[in-house]
């Protein structure tokens, strides 16, 4: 690792944050790409342009996102949140003194059990697609090794996510040539049989999604409880082997100094080209598969779930890179002082854009969502850019964190002894 790091370019550790704030801000804004596809419909739209059907524009921005942003935002925001986690350990125990080593950790699991209250509130009240409840309850099982050196850290994530990984593949690529056989109408029955009944899973989870998205707010509220009250334990349970991995991996870099500016410029280039070359390379090749095999559900799935983890991991790491090599030329610019107050209120941010795009297109809003053709949701991106864009700086000028972020700190600390202040995220 020493071969790859030099001297810290970034002198002090406000400066340290606001880098990481910097990549942040661009991970959420990708994110929301993504994301709106999911305010406006069914949770299967996320994985398919032709669910809940087929409709002019959506394969082609489909394809966009699925090579730019699909999976690899959400990844770059799950690096960074395992070196949040350290920052705020690190933090904590400065603000305990000297010789409280386990006063770090503690008041992050405290401050993780707020958030995995948040993303189920979130998911209850809002919308399905929350990842607050996921990622609070990996940081968790992360906790117990984030005492150990940057290289166990990353050797760990990237082995239990190869792994992981690696077995699903093998079971994804069989189902995919079953599929494939069925569709070419020379399947087994056992095949065939499983085809249909997948296809009817398929209509009734569209049926029972948009029943929540036509609703009232109340009613929405309802439907969930009542329907889906164990989501975000099933989200958790399918996105455990990505989030936890990463998490650590996310840690492992911080300690290494990727996000605190202590990589030369050639070692960042050299991960920015491979990571966005190689990764952007095998999602190009699967989304040519899937445009010239027509998107068939069973392979849509194992491509979204499985397939594309390296490849999002690869690029993810190349955007990370890429971004912390333009970090120093940005950094005083109204480009990147922008996208660093976004990435700092960024708790705020993934609320209120949740906030702002279910009351644009669920039921209880403006119900565009229930009309609106799909080729016409990627025009809502720049608005929930712009809304991400506008205020962040404005209020960090008068005050230390966004207003969740307040409330955040506020029940983290409820009750613990007074000490310095601390401002990590």
């Amino acid at each position: 690792m020493s071969s790859i790091v030099k001297p810290p370019t970034v002198e002090n550790t406000a400066t340290r944050i606001a880098a990481i704030d910097f990549v942040r801000g661009v991970a959420l804004l990708g994110i929301l790409a993504i994301n709106v596809t999911g305010f406006w419909g069914p949770t299967l739209a996320s994985f398919s342009p032709h669910l809940p059907r087929v409709e002019p524009g959506g394969d082609a921005w489909f394809l966009i996102a699925f090579v730019l942003f699909e999976g690899k935002m959400r990844a770059l925001f799950t690096l960074l949140f395992g070196a949040s986690m350290l920052l705020f350990i690190d933090a904590a125990d400065r603000r305990a003194g000297a010789g409280a080593t386990l006063r770090g950790p503690w008041m992050q699991a405290r401050r993780l059990v707020w958030l995995a209250l948040f993303g189920y509130a979130h998911y209850l009240v809002l919308w399905w697609g929350d990842i607050l409840f996921p990622y609070a309850l990996c940081g968790l099982a992360a906790l117990l090794l984030c005492r150990m050196p940057a290289a166990l850290l990353i050797g760990m994530g990237l082995a239990l996510f190869g792994i992981s990984h690696g077995l699903d593949a093998i079971g994804a690529v069989m189902g995919i040539g079953a599929e494939q056989a069925v569709l070419a109408g020379h399947g087994v029955a056992a095949d065939r049989a499983d085809e249909s009944a997948m296809m009817a899973r398929i209509a009734a989870s569209l049926a029972a999604d948009r029943q929540i998205l036509i609703a009232p707010f109340v009613a929405a509220i309802r439907l969930r409880l009542t329907t889906a009250p164990w989501l975000p334990f099933q989200t958790l349970g399918s996105t455990f082997t990505e989030t936890l991995p990463l998490i650590l991996v996310g840690m492992g870099l911080h300690r290494a100094g990727l996000w605190r500016g202590a990589w030369s410029r050639r070692a960042l280039g050299w991960a920015a080209g491979i990571g966005i070359g190689v990764g952007g390379a095998m999602t190009l090749a699967l989304a040519w598969w899937i445009d010239v095999h027509d998107f068939p559900p069973r392979a849509m799935f194992a491509v979204i779930q499985t397939l594309t983890a390296l490849p999002h991991l690869a690029m993810a790491l190349g955007y990370g890179a890429g971004l912390m090599l333009l970090w120093p030329a940005l950094s005083q610019t109204p480009v990147g002082t922008l996208l660093a107050a976004a990435g700092r209120t960024a708790f705020t941010n993934y609320l209120g854009t949740t906030i702002l795009m279910t009351a644009l297109f669920s039921g209880w809003g403006l119900g565009l969502g229930a009309w609106l053709p799909r080729g016409f949701v990627p025009l809502f991106i720049p608005l929930g850019w712009a809304a991400m864009l506008a205020w962040p700086r404005w209020w960090l000028a008068r005050h230390a964190q966004g207003p969740f972020e307040m409330v955040w700190r506020r029940l983290t600390w409820w009750g613990a002894a007074p000490g310095a202040a601390i401002t990590p995220n």
